[in-house]
């Protein structure tokens, strides 16, 4: 059994995922990290030699490869919901908390986020991450087994929900 967190940049994901190993003595494993790994090149570097959909081929890819791996807290990038396929290769072996914020909290959160090239052309920080959100959202709660918001807790605070939630489900 694994640990997925899914959610928008800013909600905490690769923070509360290192917590969640260390507490678990599992491995933290980021699917962005991956896929940067596997292409050897950063995030916009990818995006703009080659284009979102080749981006979202290599994230699938990263979701196929972790299908079988066990004892995994993993960090997704926010854009892996957008993908059935992606949810379907984790799903089956995890239990996915969604990890939620409103959006001034992202925006204090990720404002100085340099790693993400936009996702919408010609919209301020703020409606980008208003109308990514209204597209995502739907497909989050699908995938997700549970929901966390996390705009007024710790990190801390989040994993101990997190393994509350876990140890119900028998995970120790």
């Amino acid at each position: 059994m694994n640990l997925v967190l899914i959610g928008y940049r800013g909600t905490g994901k690769s923070t509360v995922a290192e917590l969640l190993a260390t507490r678990l003595e599992w491995k933290a494993i980021s699917t962005d990290a991956q896929l940067v790994e596997k292409a050897q090149m950063k995030i916009p570097d990818i995006v703009a030699r080659n284009g979102w959909d080749h981006f979202r081929n290599l994230e699938t890819e990263v979701c196929l490869a972790l299908k079988e791996k066990d004892q995994l807290v993993i960090d997704t990038g926010g854009g892996l919901i957008l993908r059935p396929e992606n949810v379907a290769a984790l799903k089956p072996n995890s239990l996915i908390f969604w990890l939620t914020a409103t959006v001034t909290t992202i925006t204090l959160r990720i404002s100085d986020d340099t790693q993400r090239p936009a996702l919408t052309a010609g919209k301020t920080f703020v409606e980008e991450i208003q109308e990514v959100l209204t597209e995502r959202t739907p497909k989050y709660q699908a995938a997700a087994d549970h929901a966390i918001a996390t705009d007024d807790l710790s990190p801390e605070e989040i994993v101990s929900q997190i393994l509350t939630i876990a140890h119900n489900h028998g995970i120790d």
